[in-house]
Protein backbone atom coordinates (compact mmCIF):
# COMPACT_ATOMS: atom_id res chain seq x y z
CA UNK A 1 0.00 0.00 0.00
CA UNK A 2 1.34 3.44 -0.87
CA UNK A 3 2.20 5.62 2.09
CA UNK A 4 1.81 9.01 0.45
CA UNK A 5 -0.39 10.51 -2.19
CA UNK A 6 2.30 12.35 -4.13
CA UNK A 7 4.54 10.51 -6.61
CA UNK A 8 7.69 10.83 -4.49
CA UNK A 9 5.87 9.48 -1.46
CA UNK A 10 4.41 6.66 -3.52
CA UNK A 11 7.84 5.71 -4.80
CA UNK A 12 9.24 5.86 -1.28
CA UNK A 13 6.49 3.57 -0.08
CA UNK A 14 7.02 1.18 -2.99
CA UNK A 15 10.79 0.85 -2.56
CA UNK A 16 10.97 0.71 1.21
CA UNK A 17 7.80 -1.28 1.80
CA UNK A 18 8.84 -3.99 -0.66
CA UNK A 19 12.18 -4.32 1.09
CA UNK A 20 10.58 -4.49 4.53
CA UNK A 21 7.91 -6.96 3.36
CA UNK A 22 10.50 -9.35 1.93
CA UNK A 23 12.65 -8.99 5.07
CA UNK A 24 9.62 -9.77 7.27
CA UNK A 25 8.95 -12.91 5.23
CA UNK A 26 12.56 -14.06 5.61
CA UNK A 27 12.57 -13.44 9.37
CA UNK A 28 9.25 -15.25 9.79
CA UNK A 29 10.43 -18.24 7.76
CA UNK A 30 8.07 -17.64 4.83
CA UNK A 31 10.54 -16.02 2.43
CA UNK A 32 13.13 -17.48 0.05
CA UNK A 33 15.15 -20.23 1.74
CA UNK A 34 18.47 -19.68 -0.03
CA UNK A 35 20.21 -17.41 -2.47
CA UNK A 36 20.61 -13.71 -3.03
CA UNK A 37 16.88 -13.03 -2.81
CA UNK A 38 16.95 -14.06 0.85
CA UNK A 39 19.92 -11.82 1.63
CA UNK A 40 19.18 -8.78 -0.55
CA UNK A 41 16.66 -6.92 1.67
CA UNK A 42 19.20 -6.83 4.52
CA UNK A 43 22.08 -5.43 2.49
CA UNK A 44 22.66 -1.68 2.53
CA UNK A 45 23.51 -0.08 5.89
CA UNK A 46 27.09 -1.38 6.02
CA UNK A 47 27.68 -0.32 2.41
CA UNK A 48 26.85 3.24 3.39
CA UNK A 49 29.09 3.05 6.47
CA UNK A 50 31.96 1.43 4.54
CA UNK A 51 32.33 4.49 2.33
CA UNK A 52 34.07 6.26 5.23
CA UNK A 53 36.87 3.69 4.96
CA UNK A 54 37.67 4.53 1.34
CA UNK A 55 37.39 8.31 1.54
CA UNK A 56 40.06 10.62 0.05
CA UNK A 57 41.98 10.64 3.35
CA UNK A 58 42.70 6.95 2.83
CA UNK A 59 44.04 7.63 -0.65
CA UNK A 60 46.86 9.85 0.61
CA UNK A 61 47.87 7.56 3.49
CA UNK A 62 47.81 4.29 1.55
CA UNK A 63 49.61 5.74 -1.46
CA UNK A 64 52.36 7.19 0.72
CA UNK A 65 52.72 3.85 2.53
CA UNK A 66 53.09 1.87 -0.69
CA UNK A 67 55.38 4.40 -2.37
CA UNK A 68 57.82 4.61 0.54
CA UNK A 69 57.80 1.07 1.89
CA UNK A 70 56.46 -1.16 -0.87
CA UNK A 71 54.31 -4.04 0.39
CA UNK A 72 55.69 -3.90 3.95
CA UNK A 73 52.66 -2.25 5.56
CA UNK A 74 49.99 -4.33 3.83
CA UNK A 75 49.40 -6.26 7.06
CA UNK A 76 48.41 -3.00 8.77
CA UNK A 77 45.56 -2.55 6.30
CA UNK A 78 44.42 -6.16 6.85
CA UNK A 79 44.47 -5.73 10.65
CA UNK A 80 42.74 -2.35 10.40
CA UNK A 81 39.94 -3.81 8.33
CA UNK A 82 39.31 -6.63 10.80
CA UNK A 83 39.11 -4.10 13.63
CA UNK A 84 36.70 -1.95 11.63
CA UNK A 85 34.46 -4.96 10.99
CA UNK A 86 34.10 -5.58 14.72
CA UNK A 87 33.39 -1.95 15.60
CA UNK A 88 30.82 -1.50 12.82
CA UNK A 89 29.09 -4.78 13.68
CA UNK A 90 28.69 -3.55 17.27
CA UNK A 91 27.19 -0.31 15.99
CA UNK A 92 24.74 -2.19 13.78
CA UNK A 93 23.82 -4.49 16.68
CA UNK A 94 23.17 -1.53 18.99
CA UNK A 95 20.54 -0.13 16.65
CA UNK A 96 18.84 -3.52 16.23
CA UNK A 97 18.78 -4.42 19.93
CA UNK A 98 17.70 -1.07 21.37
CA UNK A 99 15.80 0.62 18.56
CA UNK A 100 17.93 3.67 19.42
CA UNK A 101 21.05 5.06 17.82
CA UNK A 102 24.29 5.78 19.65
CA UNK A 103 23.70 9.53 19.94
CA UNK A 104 20.22 9.00 21.40
CA UNK A 105 21.56 6.54 23.98
CA UNK A 106 24.27 9.00 24.97
CA UNK A 107 21.58 11.65 25.50
CA UNK A 108 19.50 9.22 27.57
CA UNK A 109 22.28 7.99 29.84
CA UNK A 110 24.86 10.77 30.21
CA UNK A 111 24.58 14.09 32.12
CA UNK A 112 23.44 17.10 30.10
CA UNK A 113 26.84 18.91 30.14
CA UNK A 114 28.51 15.75 28.79
CA UNK A 115 25.87 15.43 26.08
CA UNK A 116 26.34 19.03 24.97
CA UNK A 117 30.11 18.61 24.96
CA UNK A 118 29.91 15.40 22.94
CA UNK A 119 27.54 17.03 20.46
CA UNK A 120 29.91 19.96 19.94
CA UNK A 121 32.90 17.67 19.43
CA UNK A 122 31.04 15.43 17.01
CA UNK A 123 29.79 18.44 15.03
CA UNK A 124 33.42 19.53 14.63
CA UNK A 125 34.23 15.97 13.56
CA UNK A 126 31.42 16.09 10.98
CA UNK A 127 32.77 19.35 9.55
CA UNK A 128 36.33 17.99 9.47
CA UNK A 129 35.09 14.83 7.78
CA UNK A 130 33.30 16.80 5.13
CA UNK A 131 36.37 18.97 4.63
CA UNK A 132 38.50 15.98 3.61
CA UNK A 133 35.82 14.30 1.55
CA UNK A 134 34.53 17.40 -0.23
CA UNK A 135 38.02 18.52 -1.19
CA UNK A 136 38.80 15.00 -2.41
CA UNK A 137 35.80 15.08 -4.74
CA UNK A 138 36.78 18.55 -5.96
CA UNK A 139 40.31 17.32 -6.71
CA UNK A 140 38.74 14.42 -8.63
CA UNK A 141 36.78 16.82 -10.87
CA UNK A 142 39.93 18.93 -11.26
CA UNK A 143 42.08 15.97 -12.35
CA UNK A 144 39.47 14.50 -14.68
CA UNK A 145 38.20 17.59 -16.47
CA UNK A 146 40.79 20.28 -15.78
CA UNK A 147 38.35 22.60 -14.04
CA UNK A 148 39.79 24.99 -11.48
CA UNK A 149 39.58 23.72 -7.91
CA UNK A 150 37.02 26.43 -7.12
CA UNK A 151 34.76 25.43 -10.03
CA UNK A 152 35.22 21.78 -9.09
CA UNK A 153 34.12 22.60 -5.54
CA UNK A 154 30.92 24.24 -6.76
CA UNK A 155 30.15 21.24 -9.00
CA UNK A 156 30.77 18.91 -6.05
CA UNK A 157 28.29 20.90 -3.97
CA UNK A 158 25.58 20.63 -6.62
CA UNK A 159 26.10 16.88 -7.20
CA UNK A 160 26.01 16.04 -3.48
CA UNK A 161 22.81 18.09 -3.09
CA UNK A 162 21.26 15.93 -5.81
CA UNK A 163 22.40 12.68 -4.18
CA UNK A 164 21.10 13.75 -0.78
CA UNK A 165 17.75 14.62 -2.35
CA UNK A 166 17.24 10.87 -2.76
CA UNK A 167 16.57 10.67 0.98
CA UNK A 168 13.09 12.02 0.24
CA UNK A 169 12.42 8.81 -1.71
CA UNK A 170 13.31 6.48 1.17
CA UNK A 171 16.36 4.51 2.23
CA UNK A 172 16.60 2.13 -0.74
CA UNK A 173 17.42 4.58 -3.57
CA UNK A 174 20.15 6.25 -1.52
CA UNK A 175 21.60 2.87 -0.54
CA UNK A 176 21.61 1.90 -4.22
CA UNK A 177 23.50 5.03 -5.29
CA UNK A 178 26.09 4.78 -2.51
CA UNK A 179 26.58 1.07 -3.22
CA UNK A 180 26.99 1.84 -6.92
CA UNK A 181 29.67 4.43 -6.12
CA UNK A 182 31.46 1.89 -3.91
CA UNK A 183 31.25 -0.53 -6.84
CA UNK A 184 32.84 2.07 -9.14
CA UNK A 185 35.71 2.56 -6.68
CA UNK A 186 36.25 -1.20 -6.38
CA UNK A 187 36.11 -1.68 -10.15
CA UNK A 188 38.63 1.11 -10.68
CA UNK A 189 41.08 -0.51 -8.31
CA UNK A 190 40.48 -3.92 -9.85
CA UNK A 191 41.60 -2.36 -13.13
CA UNK A 192 44.55 -0.63 -11.44
CA UNK A 193 45.62 -3.95 -9.88
CA UNK A 194 45.53 -5.58 -13.30
CA UNK A 195 47.56 -2.76 -14.85
CA UNK A 196 50.24 -2.50 -12.18
CA UNK A 197 50.83 -6.28 -11.87
CA UNK A 198 51.89 -6.57 -8.21
CA UNK A 199 54.23 -9.26 -6.92
CA UNK A 200 51.66 -11.72 -5.56
CA UNK A 201 54.18 -13.69 -3.54
CA UNK A 202 55.14 -10.53 -1.63
CA UNK A 203 51.47 -9.59 -1.32
CA UNK A 204 50.64 -12.94 0.31
CA UNK A 205 53.59 -12.67 2.69
CA UNK A 206 53.16 -9.09 3.83
CA UNK A 207 49.37 -9.44 4.19
CA UNK A 208 49.84 -11.76 7.18
CA UNK A 209 53.40 -11.19 8.45
CA UNK A 210 53.87 -7.98 10.49
CA UNK A 211 56.98 -5.97 9.76
CA UNK A 212 58.45 -2.48 9.56
CA UNK A 213 61.18 -0.73 7.64
CA UNK A 214 62.61 1.87 10.01
CA UNK A 215 61.06 4.43 12.38
CA UNK A 216 59.22 6.33 9.64
CA UNK A 217 57.32 3.20 8.63
CA UNK A 218 56.18 2.80 12.24
CA UNK A 219 54.76 6.32 12.19
CA UNK A 220 53.02 5.73 8.87
CA UNK A 221 51.61 2.43 10.12
CA UNK A 222 50.27 4.35 13.10
CA UNK A 223 48.57 6.74 10.71
CA UNK A 224 46.96 3.90 8.75
CA UNK A 225 45.83 1.95 11.81
CA UNK A 226 45.03 4.92 14.05
CA UNK A 227 42.71 6.49 11.48
CA UNK A 228 40.89 3.24 10.78
CA UNK A 229 37.59 3.83 12.57
CA UNK A 230 35.74 6.98 11.62
CA UNK A 231 33.70 8.28 14.58
CA UNK A 232 30.87 9.74 12.52
CA UNK A 233 29.93 6.41 10.88
CA UNK A 234 29.78 4.66 14.25
CA UNK A 235 26.90 7.00 15.09
CA UNK A 236 25.45 6.69 11.60
CA UNK A 237 25.50 2.89 11.36
CA UNK A 238 23.46 2.47 14.56
CA UNK A 239 20.91 4.87 13.10
CA UNK A 240 20.71 3.01 9.80
CA UNK A 241 19.76 -0.25 11.53
CA UNK A 242 17.51 1.04 14.33
CA UNK A 243 14.29 1.13 12.33
CA UNK A 244 15.15 0.01 8.80
CA UNK A 245 13.81 -3.52 9.42
CA UNK A 246 11.67 -4.01 12.53
CA UNK A 247 12.30 -7.37 14.21
CA UNK A 248 9.87 -8.64 16.85
CA UNK A 249 11.18 -10.84 19.61
CA UNK A 250 14.63 -12.07 20.54
CA UNK A 251 14.80 -14.75 17.83
CA UNK A 252 14.08 -12.34 14.99
CA UNK A 253 16.55 -9.81 16.36
CA UNK A 254 19.25 -12.49 16.41
CA UNK A 255 18.38 -13.40 12.83
CA UNK A 256 18.45 -9.77 11.77
CA UNK A 257 21.84 -9.27 13.41
CA UNK A 258 23.12 -12.38 11.59
CA UNK A 259 22.19 -10.80 8.25
CA UNK A 260 23.74 -7.50 9.29
CA UNK A 261 26.96 -9.36 10.04
CA UNK A 262 26.91 -10.59 6.45
CA UNK A 263 26.25 -7.03 5.29
CA UNK A 264 29.25 -5.79 7.31
CA UNK A 265 31.49 -8.60 6.09
CA UNK A 266 30.74 -7.98 2.41
CA UNK A 267 30.82 -4.19 2.53
CA UNK A 268 33.89 -3.90 4.75
CA UNK A 269 35.55 -6.65 2.72
CA UNK A 270 35.17 -4.52 -0.40
CA UNK A 271 36.49 -1.47 1.46
CA UNK A 272 39.44 -3.53 2.68
CA UNK A 273 40.20 -4.66 -0.88
CA UNK A 274 40.15 -1.05 -2.09
CA UNK A 275 42.54 0.09 0.63
CA UNK A 276 44.87 -2.82 -0.03
CA UNK A 277 44.72 -2.15 -3.78
CA UNK A 278 45.72 1.48 -3.20
CA UNK A 279 48.85 0.35 -1.40
CA UNK A 280 49.56 -2.37 -3.99
CA UNK A 281 49.28 0.15 -6.81
CA UNK A 282 51.74 2.50 -5.10
CA UNK A 283 54.11 -0.35 -4.22
CA UNK A 284 54.10 -1.94 -7.68
CA UNK A 285 54.51 1.34 -9.55
CA UNK A 286 56.00 4.16 -7.49
CA UNK A 287 58.16 2.14 -5.07
CA UNK A 288 59.36 -0.31 -7.68
CA UNK A 289 60.23 2.49 -10.13
CA UNK A 290 62.04 4.53 -7.48
CA UNK A 291 59.33 7.18 -6.98
CA UNK A 292 59.26 6.82 -3.19
CA UNK A 293 58.69 10.57 -2.73
CA UNK A 294 55.08 10.35 -3.99
CA UNK A 295 52.94 11.38 -1.03
CA UNK A 296 50.06 13.44 -2.42
CA UNK A 297 47.03 12.61 -4.51
CA UNK A 298 48.05 15.02 -7.28
CA UNK A 299 51.57 13.56 -7.45
CA UNK A 300 50.15 10.06 -7.67
CA UNK A 301 47.92 11.04 -10.59
CA UNK A 302 50.72 12.80 -12.49
CA UNK A 303 53.19 9.96 -11.91
CA UNK A 304 50.79 7.16 -12.87
CA UNK A 305 50.36 8.32 -16.46
CA UNK A 306 54.00 7.99 -17.59
CA UNK A 307 54.38 4.70 -15.68
CA UNK A 308 51.16 2.87 -16.63
CA UNK A 309 49.60 5.00 -19.36
CA UNK A 310 46.87 7.62 -19.54
CA UNK A 311 44.11 5.09 -18.81
CA UNK A 312 45.59 4.40 -15.37
CA UNK A 313 45.49 8.09 -14.48
CA UNK A 314 41.86 8.38 -15.56
CA UNK A 315 40.85 5.30 -13.61
CA UNK A 316 42.59 6.69 -10.51
CA UNK A 317 40.84 10.06 -10.85
CA UNK A 318 37.42 8.42 -11.36
CA UNK A 319 37.89 6.35 -8.19
CA UNK A 320 38.86 9.49 -6.24
CA UNK A 321 35.82 11.36 -7.54
CA UNK A 322 33.45 8.52 -6.67
CA UNK A 323 35.00 8.20 -3.19
CA UNK A 324 34.71 11.93 -2.56
CA UNK A 325 31.10 12.23 -3.70
CA UNK A 326 29.95 9.18 -1.77
CA UNK A 327 31.80 9.98 1.44
CA UNK A 328 30.77 13.63 1.60
CA UNK A 329 27.15 12.52 1.20
CA UNK A 330 27.54 9.99 4.01
CA UNK A 331 29.21 12.63 6.17
CA UNK A 332 26.17 14.90 5.83
CA UNK A 333 23.87 12.02 6.77
CA UNK A 334 25.98 11.37 9.87
CA UNK A 335 25.74 15.04 10.83
CA UNK A 336 21.95 14.85 10.73
CA UNK A 337 21.96 11.79 13.02
CA UNK A 338 24.35 13.46 15.47
CA UNK A 339 22.25 16.61 15.84
CA UNK A 340 18.96 14.74 16.08
CA UNK A 341 20.31 12.22 18.55
CA UNK A 342 22.11 14.54 20.95
CA UNK A 343 19.81 17.55 20.81
CA UNK A 344 16.49 16.24 19.45
CA UNK A 345 16.77 18.94 16.84
CA UNK A 346 16.46 18.52 13.10
CA UNK A 347 17.37 20.94 10.33
CA UNK A 348 16.68 20.47 6.59
CA UNK A 349 19.34 18.43 4.83
CA UNK A 350 20.03 21.24 2.35
CA UNK A 351 20.83 23.62 5.23
CA UNK A 352 23.19 21.14 6.88
CA UNK A 353 24.83 20.50 3.52
CA UNK A 354 25.31 24.24 3.05
CA UNK A 355 26.77 24.72 6.55
CA UNK A 356 29.27 21.84 6.22
CA UNK A 357 30.50 22.77 2.74
CA UNK A 358 31.25 26.40 3.58
CA UNK A 359 34.59 25.63 5.33
CA UNK A 360 35.59 23.47 2.35
CA UNK A 361 34.80 26.22 -0.14
CA UNK A 362 36.75 28.72 2.00
CA UNK A 363 39.79 26.38 2.04
CA UNK A 364 39.60 26.01 -1.74
CA UNK A 365 39.07 29.74 -2.32
CA UNK A 366 42.09 30.86 -0.29
CA UNK A 367 44.27 28.22 -1.97
CA UNK A 368 45.36 25.97 0.90
CA UNK A 369 47.18 22.77 -0.08
CA UNK A 370 44.55 19.99 -0.46
CA UNK A 371 46.72 17.14 0.81
CA UNK A 372 47.86 19.10 3.87
CA UNK A 373 44.23 19.98 4.56
CA UNK A 374 43.36 16.27 4.44
CA UNK A 375 46.03 15.53 7.04
CA UNK A 376 44.80 18.25 9.40
CA UNK A 377 41.21 17.03 9.08
CA UNK A 378 42.35 13.54 10.11
CA UNK A 379 43.76 15.01 13.34
CA UNK A 380 40.33 16.46 14.20
CA UNK A 381 38.74 13.09 13.44
CA UNK A 382 41.24 11.39 15.72
CA UNK A 383 40.34 13.69 18.60
CA UNK A 384 36.66 12.77 18.29
CA UNK A 385 37.19 9.01 18.17
CA UNK A 386 37.04 8.22 21.94
CA UNK A 387 33.62 9.91 22.16
CA UNK A 388 32.21 7.31 19.77
CA UNK A 389 34.10 4.10 20.51
CA UNK A 390 33.99 4.17 24.33
CA UNK A 391 30.19 4.69 24.62
CA UNK A 392 29.67 1.99 21.97
CA UNK A 393 31.59 -0.59 24.00
CA UNK A 394 29.87 0.50 27.25
CA UNK A 395 26.35 0.24 25.86
CA UNK A 396 26.77 -3.03 23.94
CA UNK A 397 27.97 -4.82 27.09
CA UNK A 398 24.82 -3.87 29.08
CA UNK A 399 22.23 -6.65 29.29
CA UNK A 400 19.48 -4.20 30.31
CA UNK A 401 19.90 -2.41 26.97
CA UNK A 402 20.92 -5.21 24.63
CA UNK A 403 18.90 -8.18 25.88
CA UNK A 404 19.89 -11.38 24.09
CA UNK A 405 22.22 -9.42 21.80
CA UNK A 406 24.47 -8.31 24.64
CA UNK A 407 28.17 -8.78 23.91
CA UNK A 408 29.86 -12.00 24.87
CA UNK A 409 32.64 -11.30 27.34
CA UNK A 410 35.27 -12.14 24.74
CA UNK A 411 33.61 -9.69 22.33
CA UNK A 412 33.67 -6.90 24.91
CA UNK A 413 37.29 -7.67 25.75
CA UNK A 414 38.31 -7.66 22.08
CA UNK A 415 36.38 -4.44 21.44
CA UNK A 416 37.91 -2.76 24.50
CA UNK A 417 41.44 -3.75 23.45
CA UNK A 418 40.85 -2.56 19.90
CA UNK A 419 39.26 0.68 21.12
CA UNK A 420 42.18 1.32 23.47
CA UNK A 421 44.71 0.60 20.74
CA UNK A 422 43.02 2.78 18.15
CA UNK A 423 42.57 5.65 20.60
CA UNK A 424 46.21 5.45 21.75
CA UNK A 425 47.45 5.43 18.17
CA UNK A 426 45.21 8.33 17.24
CA UNK A 427 46.59 10.46 20.06
CA UNK A 428 50.11 9.44 19.10
CA UNK A 429 49.29 10.53 15.55
CA UNK A 430 47.99 13.86 16.84
CA UNK A 431 51.19 14.36 18.84
CA UNK A 432 53.43 13.58 15.88
CA UNK A 433 51.42 15.78 13.53
CA UNK A 434 51.31 18.79 15.84
CA UNK A 435 54.60 18.57 17.76
CA UNK A 436 56.68 15.92 15.99
CA UNK A 437 59.63 16.85 13.85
Amino acid sequence: MMIASDSAGAQRGSNDDKTRLLADKVLSGAGPKTGLARLLPFLGPAFIASIAYVDPGNFATNIEGGAKFGYTLLWVIVASNLMAMLIQSLSAKLGIATGRNLAELCRDHFPAPVVWGMWLIMELVAIATDLAEFIGAAVGFNLLFGFSLWTSGLITAVVTFLILALQARGFRPLEAVITALLGVIALCYLIETYLDKPDWAKVAYHAVVPGFSGPQSVLLATGILGATVMPHVIFLHSSLTQSRIMATGAKQKRQLFYYQLIDVTIAMGIAGFVNAAMLLMAAATFHQQGFSHVASIEEAYRTLEPLLGRAAGWVFAISLLAAGLASTTVGTMAGQVIMQGFLQRHIPVWLRRLITILPSLVVIYIGLDPTRTLVISQVVLSFGLPFAVIPLVIFTRRTDLMGDLVNWRITTLAAAVIAGLIIALNFYLIYQTVWGS
